[in-house]
């Protein structure tokens, strides 16, 4: 079975979502999170994307522009959702750790769009385009004036890319433990890039070199490549914990690095799971999803997936704050759960709620009934023939 390199994360971690238990446990943590969120966060988000939104204007190059464009009205919700991890810093930097997670993650959501077509150079090429987003959270930015990285992107949308990255160093570096916390955050944004890169370019060079890379990559990190590759795929959300750490005056490195490990095991969770319920239409559209890597039936799947939840819980437990972060890993469980594609693995998806009982069923409730109202005002909108949504509002909120 796929999953763990060794046998003792898979031993240590035979303990289930209720054994994270701390001050109160994961729905105490929802509760707070939630109780934080829509006062203090969730207004910035709104302000951020509107922000980017004006500043995509500014991209002279038509294709990009809508691109970018797209891209926020389409994927808003990605930051919203990251953003949700701004509930633990301090209050008084909470903005700014909103600020730097909203533009890293639109950022991450352009780019992502930006690397899926065919380029000459298939990795040098996407290295290019990934540097402003790994140089935002770079080492050398211990203040907030560290200059923001050149390079990235093409002469069109390169003042765009820089603008995103020079927002989350300025905003990062501004924050009490940044320097403890940067190698740790830098290590999260060059991992994600280069799993990123390596998967767009095997469409082009084919599964072997993404294989080399990959076994490479995972030596010491105890999980088999295949799900390393996945961890990194979504290690921008590691970077996002990052940053909301690096609010606390109190983060150590101790923290740091336990939290980019829980980040990395939950990262894998949610990039097989997106995989899965889009698999459908990756076969319709004659693109190879993530899961093809596996090299599992759908038992064996199940188990695999089984066992790295479970392993990421037990990392969690090891990072500090720990009941947020499992409700983080319940949370877009709930999400890929309730995701219309799930109905294609019923079996799978009763698995994974077994897994994180009790913890996702409140998470479950929450995104089913969003889900709900999202198809409903869809076919509201739809009769009604409104307009497309303005810019700056996200579908949907």
């Amino acid at each position: 079975m796929l999953a763990l390199r060794h046998t003792k994360g898979l031993k240590r971690a035979r303990h289930g979502a209720g054994s994270v238990r701390r001050r109160g446990g994961p729905l105490q943590a929802l509760l707070l999170a939630n109780a934080r969120y829509w006062p203090t966060v969730a207004p910035s988000v709104r302000s951020e994307l509107a922000r980017w939104q004006r500043a995509t204007t500014e991209i002279d190059d038509a294709h990009l522009r809508d691109l970018a464009q797209a891209k926020l009205a389409d994927e808003c919700f990605n930051a919203e959702v990251a953003a949700t991890l701004a509930t633990r810093a301090p209050a008084r930097m909470r903005s700014r750790a909103t600020r730097a997670i909203v533009a890293l993650e639109v950022q991450f959501d352009y780019l992502d769009g930006r690397t899926e077509p065919a380029i000459d150079d298939p990795i040098a090429g996407r290295d290019k385009l990934f540097e402003t987003f790994v140089g935002a959270l770079a080492p050398d930015v211990p203040g907030s004036h560290a200059p923001a990285p050149t390079g990235g992107g093409g002469d069109s949308d390169r003042s765009y890319l820089q603008a995103l990255s020079a927002t989350t160093r300025e905003q990062f570096g501004a924050l009490p433990a940044a320097q403890t916390v940067a190698p740790f955050a830098y290590e999260a944004v060059r991992r994600c890039a280069e799993a990123q890169t390596h998967l767009h370019a095997a469409a082009t060079l084919g599964d072997r070199e993404l294989e080399r890379w990959a076994r490479q990559a995972a030596q010491g990190s105890e999980l088999e490549w295949q799900t390393y590759l996945a961890g990194g795929a979504s290690s921008v959300l590691a970077a996002h914990a990052l940053i909301a750490a690096a609010a606390d005056a109190g983060t150590t490195a101790a923290d740091a690095q336990a939290l980019d490990r829980a980040y990395v095991a939950i990262g894998a969770v949610i990039t097989i799971l997106d995989s899965l319920v889009d698999r459908r239409a990756d076969l319709a559209s004659g693109e190879p999803g993530f899961v093809r890597l596996l090299d599992e039936d759908e038992r064996g799947v199940e188990q695999m997936l089984r066992a790295l939840i479970a392993e990421a819980l037990a990392r969690v437990r090891e990072a500090p704050q720990a009941d947020h972060h499992a409700m983080t890993l319940a949370g877009v469980a709930a999400y890929y759960m309730t995701h219309p594609g799930a109905r294609d693995t019923r079996a799978l998806a009763s698995a994974v709620r077994r897994e994180l009982a009790p913890t996702i069923w409140p998470a479950f409730a929450v995104m089913r009934g969003w889900r709900a109202a999202k198809s409903v005002r869809a076919l509201i909108e739809s009769s009604a023939k409104r307009f497309p949504t303005a810019p700056g509002q996200c579908p949907g909120a």
